[in-house]
This record gives C-alpha cells, structure tokens and sequence, in this order.
C-alpha cells in the first residue's frame, strides 16, 4: 500500500467498512463493533481506512495479510 497524505475521519472509516463488510470474515467484522465505539488516534483511523480500502479487489494473499493486520490494529486497542 502507498503512502497516503489524507487524514481519514471515523465517518470515511465506517463509510468503507460498511462498502467492503460482505467480504470480511466474521471475526475481523465481529471486532469492528467495539472499534466504532472508542476514540482512535489518526494514525489508527488511516490504518484501518487503507486496509479496508479495496479490500474487495486484492487477491486471497493480500487479503490474509490485510485480516492479520486488521487483527492486530482492532484486538490491541
């Protein structure tokens, strides 16, 4: 993933887990309830928006990777 120079709010955040949630598995979904509800530093929220970005288009590799670090962002808060 590039470098990005945009701050995303927790509004683009949810705006793109809701367009990528069909294909998410259950337990990185399951983690997002508890995540909407808390306050994230904007490295955190950019994070989160950058994995979930296109998630729907990354083949299965890149989508392993993307579920691990989704993993680790939103158990570790």
């Amino acid at each position: 993933m590039g470098e990005c120079k945009i701050d995303h709010s927790i509004e683009d955040v949810k705006s793109k887990y809701e367009s990528q949630v069909a294909y998410l598995p259950e337990d990185v979904k399951a983690s997002f309830s508890d995540f909407f509800k808390a306050e994230h530093t904007q490295e955190i929220l950019n994070d989160v928006f950058h994995l979930l970005k296109k998630y729907d288009l990354v083949d299965e590799e890149e989508r392993e990777t993307r579920n691990k670090r989704l993993t680790l962002v939103l158990k570790n808060l």
